[in-house]
């Protein structure tokens, strides 16, 4: 049996943009490192000194790693939304790069972050950048559902979704609103993601993935359309 969805409002598949933003997200994953690597170590003797140097790295190293989990996390969330976005139009491929802008901007705001923490700026910009990144994520999925761009999802399991990813948008509102007092550190609340996106999911099962046959899902190159043999 073959299945085919059309979405009259979208004219492309999502398979290109789908790949050109899981690049971009490693990209801007991989680059986050130099913040650490632009750190001088000075003129270590003994171990002691070396000690005593990295230390010194504290904060960069938890601006880098908070950074890099709060990527992953966005990450994560534009996986299980393109699980189900298969075609795409020119509004949803400007909010798309929209939202890579900003991730790509994430490596320069942790930079401010690890060198400038004294400063209000240097500790906002951050938090500032993921909470509008992660806001695009969430519209980008309001986009979704209302140019009828998903399929195999019933409207109440893609509210139930939408209302999921607002978790991220929450917290990273809340991190941002601590910032100018504790800067980046505020991130640490994305610890309570799970339970948030539980409570504002409303289920207690989570929505099934896209029935795959055991090849798995194909998509049509030439008209966008989703194909699967069952």
């Amino acid at each position: 049996m073959i299945r085919r969805r059309s979405h009259p409002e979208a004219s492309l598949s999502a398979r290109r943009t789908e790949a050109f933003t899981d690049g971009v997200f490693a990209i801007a994953a991989t680059l986050l490192v130099l913040g650490l690597t632009d750190q001088s170590l000075g003129s270590p003797r003994t171990d002691e000194d070396l000690a005593v140097a990295l230390l010194g790295l504290a904060h960069p190293v938890f601006s880098f790693v908070i950074s890099f989990l709060i990527l992953c996390v966005m990450w994560m969330t534009h996986v299980r939304q393109f699980e189900w976005i298969v075609r795409i139009d020119d509004a949803g491929m400007w909010i798309n790069s929209v939202r890579l802008l900003l991730v790509v901007l994430v490596p320069f705001t942790s930079s401010l972050d690890t060198t400038h923490s004294d400063l209000l700026l240097g500790r906002v910009l951050l938090p500032v950048n993921f909470f509008l990144a992660i806001v695009l994520g969430w519209l980008q999925w309001v986009w979704a559902v209302r140019s009828r761009a998903i399929v195999d999802l019933a409207p109440d399991d893609a509210r139930r979704l939408g209302r999921a990813s607002l978790s991220a948008v929450i917290l990273s509102a809340i991190a941002m609103v601590l910032s100018p007092l504790i800067g980046s550190i505020g991130f640490a609340i994305f610890v309570f993601d799970g339970l948030l996106t539980r409570l504002l999911r409303g289920a207690d099962d989570p929505v099934s993935p896209p029935p795959l046959d055991a090849e798995g899902p194909r998509r049509d190159s030439a008209d966008g359309d989703v194909e699967g043999r069952g």
